[in-house]
């Protein structure tokens, strides 16, 4: 797998992730889109930590500044 995240992009991912968390975890947020939120949120966090997006390859986007 070929990194294609940069930094800024891995940082919104984790913010994101963490919003999503806190509100589950907080009860904010209740039934099915706390699910499908906190499942989306871990995606993001696992695509952040290796740097890869399997649907930027799809779509040909790469945030990664290093060649």
């Amino acid at each position: 797998m070929k990194k294609n995240m940069g930094t800024l992009d891995r940082g919104i991912r984790v913010i994101l992730a963490a919003v999503f968390a806190y509100l589950y975890f907080s009860g904010t947020l209740t039934g099915t889109l706390s699910y499908v939120l906190l499942a989306l949120g871990g995606v993001f966090l696992l695509t952040s930590l290796v740097s890869f997006c399997p649907l930027y390859t799809l779509f040909g986007i790469n945030t990664c500044k290093t060649k």
